[in-house]
């Protein structure tokens, strides 16, 4: 499974005809915590992110078709699953806590996922905050990932900043869940969503990632990154499982 991080463009009317009215485009907003005197570890930054999609994806608001945020992930979903980090820190923060959204805390990082807004449409105290150049550190050592636990596998090749790795572990994790039956779903909630992101170990180890038949996030070239490029790989146990 391959997705791309937007839509492909509209096809262009036929002479003589009208062209069709551009649909809403949608974004889901995540928020990261930088605090200056406790930044967080960028590869708990990357997994908290994640794990706060599935936690949106999850959210009763969401999967309830009667839930309130039900209609706009539906409609972000179809158009494209565009994501955007922002960072904020002291006030900016707190301005953002009572906008409807969630909180994951993870190790030393604090994210928080709103439901999708339209591109245009962002809420002001989200608007105001930086998007460009979030960069973080390893402040923790990185142990290997557990035994049995998820991995969302970075190209090893690509250099991305920190918020532009944050939106694609997202894409990552959420192919996941949609690859998942309702059973590895249920069991993978109940356990919190454990899960590591990684660089893969070199090019051969990315090269057979790549084309095992697990999901692959292919980007759609906003930012940083050539249109086209493959950035994530999820490995989730039950996926493997299913291919054996």
């Amino acid at each position: 499974m391959t997705v791309s991080a937007s839509p492909s463009p509209a096809t262009p009317p036929a002479p003589g005809q009208q062209p069709e009215q551009e649909p809403d485009r949608f974004v889901l907003p995540l928020v990261v915590r930088v605090e200056r005197t406790t930044p967080p570890s960028r590869t708990d930054a990357l997994e908290t992110a994640a794990r706060a999609v599935l936690v949106l994806l999850s959210d009763p608001r969401t999967a309830a078709e009667d839930g309130v945020w039900h209609k706009r992930v539906r409609l972000w979903e179809e158009r494209g699953i565009r994501k955007v980090v922002r960072r904020a820190r002291g006030a900016e923060w707190r301005r953002t806590e009572p906008l409807e959204g969630i909180t994951v805390a993870g190790r030393t990082a604090e994210v928080r996922v709103f439901p999708p807004v339209p591109l245009d449409g962002w809420p002001r105290d989200l608007a105001r905050l930086q998007v460009s150049g979030t960069e973080l550190a390893e402040t923790e050592p990185v142990a290997a990932p557990e035994a049995g636990a998820p991995v969302l596998w970075l190209n090893p090749e690509l250099e991305m900043s920190a918020g532009k790795a944050m939106a694609q572990a997202g894409h990552g994790a959420q192919l996941a869940w949609w690859a998942l039956d309702e059973t590895a779903r249920a069991a993978w909630h109940e356990a919190g969503f454990p899960l590591a992101v990684r660089p893969a170990r070199d090019a051969a180890h990315w090269a057979a990632l790549t084309t095992s038949g697990l999901p692959v996030v292919r980007d759609a070239g906003f930012t940083e990154i050539a249109p086209g490029s493959c950035t994530v790989v999820a490995e989730h146990p039950a996926l493997r499982t299913a291919k054996d």
